[in-house]
């Protein structure tokens, strides 16, 4: 499940819990991340995968690499918040990836990833 937290204005901010499906990119991302591109042109987010995270299916995944895809352009700062070592070491394998900033806080950091993402 991907849960809407609260956020500074002109940043997208979600919680993910369990195991991460298409669904949710479907009804939850996808439509808030058109919304922010529609009203501002851009797209600045944090996305905390904290100990409630139990990973991705193989759908969101393909949703996740589409969703990238539809606006290269528009991407600006993504923060992602987790102490996952394993989403920090892909992070850095494929951060050439990402069209915008990309950096990495630990859990006790949120405040300061919105703050980041909203700068």
């Amino acid at each position: 499940m991907i849960e809407r937290i609260d956020s500074p204005d002109g940043v997208l901010a979600f919680r993910a819990v369990g195991e991460i499906g298409k669904a949710d990119y479907e009804q939850v991302l996808e439509p808030a991340v058109e919304a922010m591109v529609g009203e501002r042109g851009e797209v600045r987010i944090v996305y905390v995968l904290s100990d409630e995270f139990e990973g991705y299916s193989v759908a969101a995944g393909w949703e996740d690499t589409k969703l990238g895809i539809a606006h290269r352009s528009a991407w600006k700062r993504c923060a992602i918040v987790t102490d996952h070592d394993w989403v920090r070491h892909g992070i850095g394998m494929f951060r050439w990836m990402f069209p915008g900033e990309i950096k990495v806080f630990e859990p006790n950091a949120l405040g300061d990833a919105l703050a980041w993402a909203a700068a």
